[in-house]
């Protein structure tokens, strides 16, 4: 498998294909299934897992290419894992700072001590759509939930995450140290390894 130089990923967002290709570098392109449609798949799983792999599944089969694709969220532990696998449409599909804004309210009341969370990301690469044997890779990013937004960087929940053992939220890293250090960086590390890149 690591002798391959193209893949798909499984997702139209620019953030993501931007992080991905970054860690995976020179060595592999990485396109977006958004060259070969628009169309997104219902996601059906009721696990990061299940849903990594459906994505993968649709973008190899719509692309002809080996597909990676990343599901990835946030797990509060005061919410009980919660928004976890509904985490891009946590406040119904209305994007990212309406997802932030509920997030903060819902945890209003609750204390810095039970504030903790953990980013986490599933990979899933299928070498076709009928892959029997998709590679799966796991990585978590723990920390807390902030009481308000600070960064500038990332997207998504990065600018209410402090990540454990940082001063500042994910959103005022560095683009490269956050590519180095995240869940998605984490589960990254494990492909590589796998594929030998």
């Amino acid at each position: 498998m690591s002798d391959f130089t193209e893949l798909v990923l499984a997702s139209h967002n620019a953030g993501k294909l931007k992080e991905l290709q970054a860690m995976l570098g020179d060595r592999v392109r990485v396109r977006s299934v958004g060259e070969f449609s628009q169309v997104e798949p219902e996601e059906t799983g009721l696990s990061f897992v299940e849903n990594a792999i459906l994505k993968a599944r649709n973008a190899a089969r719509l692309s002809g290419l080996p597909a990676l694709a990343d599901d990835s969220g946030l797990a509060v532990d005061a919410l009980g894992g919660a928004p976890g696998i509904y985490s891009a449409r946590y406040a119904d599909g209305q994007g990212d700072a309406a997802n932030n804004a509920k997030l903060l309210d819902t945890l209003r009341d609750v204390p810095d001590a039970e504030r903790t969370a953990q980013f986490v990301c599933v990979l899933a690469l299928v070498r076709h759509a009928d892959d029997p044997l998709p590679i799966l890779c796991e990585g978590l990013w723990p920390g807390r939930i902030l009481h308000a937004a600070q960064g500038e960087h990332g997207f998504g929940y990065d600018p209410l995450f402090q990540p454990d053992g940082e001063a500042v939220s994910a959103a005022e890293l560095a683009p490269a140290e956050k590519n180095q250090r995240s869940h998605r960086a984490r589960a990254m590390a494990q492909l590589k390894q796998r594929l030998q890149l």
